[in-house]
């Protein structure tokens, strides 16, 4: 996505009208229009002078941001978040204050309340009345802003909110300068009676008082527009400004900028991280909260990974870059929590399909009510102030802001809770979410495998097992020995070491061990070379049932004991599924594990449903089933998860996953906590709450406001309102909009009091559905296909459309690194045709298999 500055925007009407001009370029395929940070988004092969052409033609400015990527650094990203806004706007703001209390004294003081005025002006109403048009005036100049840009929209047939504005402020001042040319003329007759007539319908002060009061609502927003980006703006503060690299041996001290894939950087102990990279000596822990939020230090040494903006805390260590400027993981999170401002939410378009006709309808409103007061027989300047009424009180601003500030202002909440939206529409979509399905291992349970239980046989010590057992597998590599290797360093155990080690494949291990032979592994293998008492194979039995690996040991044709290792659940993993099954979310486990061992994992972490024996390319078609169900989100963090990550309607990467499982999903848990998936939940729901809140009394307030300054209530209760009161209300409904967004960041996000039920699919329904859906695709044919000639991903593109155009299937697979091409199909193909198919497409078939 190419992201552009756009300036001239003053309201919806504005970023709807840039967002059609752009989407009509030729390659443009989406094209997003941010009121909030006066940004764009856009998507295609469209070229960047053709999108900056077509904002300009639409009355509009435009730039590319960081057109010289390698030029622009974090701190003038920075500096474009920046409110540059608020200061120009106050100066405007005092300016006009002190021209119009002058203005104000002349007409309201004077005339109202009878304040007294210099000799000079007694009786003298024409000098009263140049007076109060030069002080409009200076009013107006000072203020022109919306006069240019008001009638510049206008001149485009895309009027916009500085229209209304310009219209009203205009139409005030015209209309009070033909009665003060009147009034010169009445004086020159010396008609006393039509001065004073005259002196009444000035409404110089209406025309100041509406630009002041409008600009005083547009400072209030820029200040709170500025705050929304406070999440964004704290992120980039992070990032050091520069690093120690060593250069022919010397430490020296560069900008960040200059610092390259490959060099050798050094930290001090209190000193941030610089850029992403690989520890090649010494040892730290690092405070990594500022990424993840975890506030204890992680130990790292030589060979452990470290990111940039992180703190060492203690040691001295020397790093590998591995990942600089914009490769560097606080960089992908800026981007990350930039991109999803830059889209728009799906209830934006709401919002955007109102203030497309939102101006041109309020203009016309206001036409006809001027039109139907004078009708009815009412003086010129009555009708008029009802036509300015109607003007200045319409706010499409408000419509506009609605959506982006909540989005922003979410994004950022999640942004410093570790939880990463790639894009508005995932904000809003993972609060609808019925079903979610979590993979097993790295998501709900740690990993790594870990030892559980200690089971020594009669005569023998904890100890002396577990020795024996770190002894055996030392050599082993095994993650089940790694598990145990681990555990008996933790007990500081020394390891003797054991000659004639064999690896026995699908059984154990056997080596000799000071003249002993000892051999270790399944339950199957073991009871095949000694005798299993019935008390250690009822455990063994048992402790398979709760989805552990019981590995036994033997020593001279004697059982030592049992060692069980297993894959245990991460602590918080029970209490997340407890929270997602009450917010009404139907929480479904898949596993490639056995039946036996994923339901034991499922009874402990208490999911609704347990789907085992998924192959890794089967999980993609247990989503597909599931979103039949309701709307489904994946949680995942494999190579393996990324097919299903994107199939879900909203998939959710472990931060601690591989780099294609982050790429797939379209929100990232940066602390890897599978209770961040019912805060990310939590979190939508109340954006998408805000922003119903927002666009109510966006609309709320344009529907009373707009035949309240009509005058409809005047023949039934006699409500009447003064332009500038209604310049007032305008001013004021931005404002409280934005505020209204600002109240997300004290949501607590992890509070469960307020989480609500939605309506979720059955178990039954579910489970019924994917193994009818099983039993379905183990009648289909596997067809796998030896393919010569394919290079790239292109070719295999190139292979699998030829396949789907000529038998209709769907899911095919190619690999040019396997030279497979494989599908499933009803029933069997004629074999010759597949060959004239992928002949034609430019490839040769080497063998062909159908099961």
């Amino acid at each position: 996505m190419e992201q552009y500055n756009v300036t001239g925007m003053s309201c919806a009407a504005c970023s709807s009208r840039v967002e059609k001009a752009v989407s009509k370029v030729p390659g443009v395929t989406s094209c997003s229009v941010s009121l909030l940070t006066n940004s764009m988004g856009v998507e295609g092969t469209a070229s960047s002078h053709d999108i900056i052409t077509a904002v300009e033609q639409a009355g509009y400015g435009a730039s590319l941001k960081g057109a010289n990527k390698e030029q622009v650094s974090m701190s003038e990203a920075e500096e474009s978040l920046e409110d540059h806004e608020t200061p120009v706007l106050k100066r405007r703001l005092i300016a006009s204050i002190g021209f119009l209390l002058i203005l104000m004294y002349f007409s309201m003081g004077h005339m109202m309340w009878g304040w007294p005025l210099p000799a000079f002006f007694n009786d003298n109403h024409v000098a009263m009345g140049l007076v109060q048009l030069l002080l409009a005036g200076i009013v107006m100049v000072i203020n022109q802003k919306f006069f240019i840009s008001g009638f510049k929209s206008l001149w485009h047939r895309a009027p916009n909110m500085d229209t209304l504005v310009a219209l009203g402020s205009m139409a005030s001042f015209v209309w009070s300068v033909y009665a003060l040319f009147a009034m010169t003329r009445a004086q020159v007759d010396g008609d006393s009676a039509a001065v004073m007539n005259y002196m009444m319908e000035f409404y110089f002060e209406s025309a100041a008082m509406i630009l002041t009061l409008i600009t005083v609502g547009k400072m209030l927003e820029a200040r709170s527009k500025g705050k929304t980006t406070d999440a964004l703006k704290s992120l980039m503060k992070l990032a050091p400004k520069t690093a120690i690299v060593l250069r022919s041996d010397q430490e020296v001290t560069v900008p960040i900028e200059q610092v390259h894939k490959g060099d050798i950087f050094v930290v001090r102990p209190g000193e941030n991280i610089p850029v992403d990279g690989v520890i090649v000596e010494g040892t730290s822990a690092v405070n990594e909260s500022a990424l993840t939020g975890e506030s204890i230090p992680v130990d790292k040494a030589a060979g452990d990974l470290v990111s940039a903006a992180t703190v060492n805390q203690s040691g001295f260590i020397k790093c590998e870059a591995t990942r600089v400027g914009e490769d560097t993981t606080l960089s992908q999170i800026i981007k990350m929590v930039s991109d999803a401002a830059a889209t728009k939410a799906p209830i934006a378009k709401i919002a955007d399909r109102v203030s497309g006709i939102f101006v041109p309808a309020v203009i016309t409103i206001a036409i006809v009510t001027t039109i139907i007061w004078l009708l009815t027989g009412h003086e010129f300047g009555y009708a008029l102030a009802r036509g300015i009424s109607v003007l200045v009180i319409s706010c499409p601003c408000a419509l506009g802001l609605a959506t982006p500030v909540a989005i922003m202002v979410g994004n950022g909440m999640g942004a410093r809770n570790g939880i990463l939206f790639k894009t508005a529409v995932s904000l809003e979509e993972a609060g609808k979410v019925q079903i979610v399905a979590l993979d097993k291992t790295g998501t709900i349970t740690s990993g790594q495998p870990e030892v559980t239980d200690l089971l020594p046989a009669d005569g023998i010590s904890e100890q002396e097992l577990l020795t024996m057992a770190f002894a055996l597998e030392k050599k082993s590599e095994h993650p089940l020995a790694k598990a145990i290797l681990k555990h008996a360093e933790e007990q500081h155990l020394t390891a003797p070491e054991v000659t004639d080690f064999h690896a026995l494949p699908g059984n154990g291990l056997s080596a000799v061990l000071e003249q002993e032979t000892l051999i270790g592994g399944s339950m199957k293998f073991i009871s095949s070379q000694v005798n299993v008492p019935a008390t250690l194979s009822q455990k063994a039995e048992k402790l398979a049932e709760e989805g552990k690996t019981p590995l036994l040991f033997a020593r001279n044709g004697k059982l030592v004991g049992i060692i069980a290792v297993a894959d245990v659940i991460k602590e918080d993993s029970p209490q997340a599924v407890k929270e997602l099954q009450n917010m009404g979310i139907r929480v479904v486990m898949l596993t490639g594990d056995n039946e036996r061992t994923a339901r034991a994992i499922g009874a402990q972490a208490g999911v609704d449903d347990v789907i085992a024996g998924v192959l890794p390319d089967g999980k993609e078609s247990v989503i597909r089933s599931l979103r039949e169900q309701g709307k489904v989100a994946m949680v995942g963090d494999g190579i393996n998860d990324a097919p299903a990550l994107t199939r879900a309607d909203i998939g959710i990467a472990i931060g601690a996953g591989t780099d294609i499982a982050i790429d797939a999903a379209d929100i990232v848990l940066m602390k890897s906590r599978l209770s961040d998936v019912p805060a990310a939940v939590r979190l939508s729901r109340a954006t998408l709450k805000n922003i119903h809140e927002n666009l109510f009394w966006a609309f709320f307030y344009n529907v009373i406001g707009i035949p309240l300054a009509t005058g409809v209530w005047i023949p039934i209760f006699g409500w009447t309102l003064n332009p500038m009161f209604g310049a007032a209300a305008m001013s004021l409904s931005s404002f409280c909009v934005v505020t209204n967004a600002l109240r997300l960041n004290l949501f607590k996000i992890h509070d469960t009091k307020k989480d609500k039920k939605i309506k979720q699919a059955t178990s039954i329904e579910v489970k019924n559905d994917y193994n009818k859906k099983e039993k379905e695709q183990k009648t289909m044919v596997k067809v796998t296909v030896n393919v010569e000639g394919m290079m790239c991903g292109h070719c295999e593109a190139h292979v699998n459309e030829a396949i789907k155009k000529a038998f209709g299937v769907e899911d095919v697979v190619s690999s040019h690194e396997n030279n497979t091409t494989v599908f499933t199909s009803p029933e069997k193909i004629d074999e010759d045709k597949i060959r004239q198919t992928i002949k034609d497409a430019g490839y040769e078939v080497t063998g062909i298999t159908q099961e």
